[in-house]
């Protein structure tokens, strides 16, 4: 399998290839796509070291998500950076890339308390205002080809389900399909966080935002709306918050606010394919047995069946929530 080789001895080794050296501890912290791990250096204190899944990004692909990572600290943007050795931050050891960070401690986000949200949405500004400027060359773009169609192939070819609830599911996934093609048509895009939700987050002092692995190119509600939940009103009270932070340094495009259901689409269905396309790994049916389960199927569903009404109802607006 792909990570069958990372025993404490060849991560040992390959850190010592770059002259780090675990000096103690050894503990796999919590990634299903790649392998982390916090261990403590004497000289350099408590580190983490994380190996990326073989295939999935080019050295070039890692090294653009740095590259970003790099230019958000030294605009004072609160992101965790990878370390620099000697002018490097991508390593590799007998064909497996792998990158080092200072261990970052914090408390969880709390998504509710609307003080965190302003100071997030402030953060989110900033990260945007690099992101108008910092292109990429090599990572794909944020669009349906990629989350929709690529990942409806993916489901056909590895999902397990049974022929009846297939008929069911394929139907309704292609109507989402071609009712999220439609409405997702953003007019600008930047350069994105692209997975920002509450377990991307720590509140240190602030918020600090986590795990780039996902940055790409795309329109910039995309790092806001995985932030609102519950009713409508509730979610417009948290974009509004959101947004004061956020107009703070920049204008937010109001317009995009349209795109949040289609967007909302296109990550249900990225994240069932990706569950697909990983089930071989023996992490994912250990830490996700309620998937492919025909119950599973049936309650994807309803659940996109909802979706496709979401799609047709009116999209938030801050002009005419009162």
């Amino acid at each position: 399998m792909e990570y069958t080789q990372l025993t404490p001895d060849f991560i040992a080794d390959a850190l010592g290839s770059i002259d780090i050296y675990l000096d103690s501890g050894l503990l796999a912290l919590n990634s299903y796509e790649n392998r982390v791990y916090r261990f403590k250096n004497d000289e350099l204190g408590a580190l983490v070291v994380k190996f990326y899944r073989p295939m999935r990004w080019t050295r070039e692909q890692i090294r653009e998500e740095h590259g970003f990572l790099t230019a958000l600290s030294q605009a004072g943007v609160r992101a965790a950076a990878p370390m620099s050795l000697q002018g490097e931050t991508l390593f590799e050891y007998q064909g497996r890339l792998f990158a080092l960070w200072q261990s970052v401690g914090g408390r969880q986000f709390e998504a509710d308390n609307l003080d965190q949200l302003e100071a997030l949405g402030e953060q989110l500004g900033r990260l945007h205002q690099v992101g108008e400027t910092f292109s990429l060359q090599h990572r794909p773009k944020l669009t349906t080809a990629d989350y929709l169609h690529r990942s409806r192939d993916t489901l056909k070819q590895k999902a397990q389900i049974k022929a009846d609830t297939a008929r069911e599911f394929f139907d309704v996934l292609e109507r989402l399909i071609t009712k999220s093609e439609q409405l997702y048509r953003p007019r600008h895009e930047l350069t994105l966080h692209c997975d920002c939700h509450v377990g991307n987050i720590l509140w240190r002092d602030g918020p600090l935002l986590v795990d780039f692995d996902d940055c790409r190119r795309g329109p910039a509600v995309q790092d806001i709306w995985m932030m609102l939940s519950g009713s409508r009103q509730e979610q417009l009270v948290q974009l509004d918050t959101l947004l004061a932070g956020y107009e703070t340094v920049r204008d937010f495009p109001q317009a995009e606010l349209a795109l949040i259901e289609p967007l909302r689409a296109m990550r249900m269905v990225h994240y069932m394919a990706w569950l697909a396309a990983r089930w071989q790994d023996p992490a994912f049916p250990a830490s996700f047995p309620w998937f492919n389960t025909d119950e599973y199927w049936q309650q994807q569903i309803r659940i996109l069946g909802d979706q496709l009404m979401a799609l047709d109802a009116p999209p938030l607006s801050l002009t005419s929530w009162n």
